[in-house]
């Protein structure tokens, strides 16, 4: 089985996640992982498991303003101009049924704060056509910057080793 692992991260801890994520998957399926600035260029995945990840900005998916406070938070280089939503946005439907997943890091605390870019990736797979093979998943960060909370990374690891055991009734991608 194959896996592509696309995801935004702005201070690193969405990028934990999603090698949390592949050391989970590598097991059982051959896993690339593509930060979204290379997505961009690439033509649209043909694998057996697609999963989406990005940090939550002000309750959702991040936009050109939110990523660029991002940019000013930090001194690593960010990606600014296209994220997680654009890309998916400009996305084509696919013709026939894929699993996909999707996850995001979110602030911990308060545990009562809404939104979640898990839960709006999530919608946006399901509108292309993909199956999802487990609800979005939130990974939680300690605050705006990170890092992770304890024990999130190895939750990311065994949420992902779920996911190479889910719906296999689904077609294949040609090996």
């Amino acid at each position: 089985m194959r896996a592509l692992i696309v995801y935004e991260s702005m201070f690193g801890n969405t990028a934990v996640v999603a090698e949390a994520i592949a050391d989970g998957l590598r097991p059982s399926c051959e896993v690339e992982l593509c930060p979204i600035a290379d997505a961009v260029n690439r033509p649209p995945p043909q694998v057996d498991l697609l999963i989406v990840g990005g940090p939550t900005h002000a309750f959702g998916l991040s936009r050109l303003a939110t990523r660029q406070d991002a940019a000013h938070r930090t001194q690593t280089s960010i990606e600014t101009e296209i994220g997680i939503r654009e890309w998916l946005d400009a996305a084509l439907p696919i013709p026939t049924p894929r699993r996909a997943a999707a996850f995001g890091t979110k602030v911990a605390r308060p545990p009562w704060l809404p939104g979640s870019a898990a839960k709006g990736i999530g919608k946006r797979l399901r509108a292309l056509g993909y199956q999802l093979a487990a609800a979005p998943a939130d990974f939680h960060v300690t605050a705006m910057t990170g890092p992770l909370a304890p024990g999130e990374r190895d939750r990311a690891t065994a949420w992902a080793t779920q996911l190479a055991t889910t719906h296999p009734d689904l077609p294949k991608t040609a090996q």
